[in-house]
């Protein structure tokens, strides 16, 4: 078997479109579609239901994929390691990382980078709670999230502990507090994270518990949006506070403690428990300690 024809069929899964996986490929359709062919004859079953309008894989499919997956893994770790040969600790390192817990690795990535110059480094944005299922198909090597995975398929390290801030802008009413009680917040406008997480389940739970409304109007797509519109004084939030430093360092925005509230978010360095890590990744777990 050859593993291009695998690395075909993947194509094909992954784009879930001949004509995409051709384009991707830089392969005609008609070729594309033939390579699917010869490996379905080589293994005698049928990988894609080809009866209906949407390309589906079969059973035998769908076992396929799984390993094609593994594969390609195998064949990245291989040309590390060849490079790594070749030129010294040279290679690749793939990491997962959200918008926010990106932050968190940028002390860590200075230190990589001046132990171990020649690695190429790339932080993929990835929603949080896909990242523990790229791990395992290989796509990323390393993640950062901000919860335990549950999986014994994974291992992960605490690098960080950071915790929710309130935050007000310079004009709220609320700006010269230290502290207030959940229940001075039930008139409030809360401009949202419109991401699913541990952390604004907790709020809300807190919220509910006390019989305070929350109102969230307002659902953004990401903390830099959030934080503009709390210093324009179009609402109030909680972010993570690693994020918003520098500003309450500047005064553009106060935070307050709540005191019913206090959320602490734990950043972890998830990897695969079975695979082999590269030596770029082993490199890195050492930095972070």
């Amino acid at each position: 078997m050859e593993l291009y024809s695998l690395q075909v069929f993947l194509t094909v899964a992954t784009e879930k479109s001949f004509s995409r996986a051709a384009e991707k490929l830089m392969r005609t359709q008609p070729a594309v579609s033939l390579g699917v062919q010869r490996l379905e004859k080589e293994l005698g079953d049928k990988l894609i239901d080809r009866t209906g309008k949407d390309l589906i894989l079969t059973d035998a499919g769908r076992t396929v994929l799984d390993y094609a997956r593994r594969f390609q893994s195998l064949q990245q770790e291989l040309d590390n390691a060849l490079a790594e040969l070749r030129d010294n600790s040279a290679g690749r390192l793939i990491i997962g990382a959200n918008e926010s817990t990106s932050l968190y690795l940028l002390r860590h990535i200075e230190r990589y980078r001046e132990l171990h110059p020649k690695v190429k480094v790339q932080v993929r944005r990835s929603l949080s709670s896909k990242i523990p299922n790229e791990l395992l198909d290989g796509n990323l090597e390393l993640g950062v999230i901000s919860y335990d995975p549950g999986d014994e398929r994974l291992k992960s390290k605490v690098i960080y502990t950071d915790a929710l801030a309130f935050v007000v802008s310079p004009k709220h009413r609320l700006a010269r507090r230290k502290t207030v009680s959940i229940t001075d917040l039930g008139a409030e406008t809360f401009i949202a994270h419109n991401v699913v997480s541990p952390y604004r389940e907790v709020v809300l739970r807190e919220f509910q518990a006390h019989k305070v409304p929350l109102q969230m109007p307002v659902e953004m797509p990401t903390i830099e949006t959030i934080r503009k519109m709390v210093q324009n004084d179009q609402g109030v939030a909680f972010v993570p506070r690693m994020c918003v430093e520098q500003e309450i360092e500047q005064k553009t925005l106060y935070e307050v403690k709540v005191k019913e509230l206090h959320v602490e978010r734990k950043i972890r360095l998830v990897y695969p428990t079975r695979r082999a890590l590269s030596h770029a990744a082993k490199a890195f777990l050492e930095v972070v300690g």
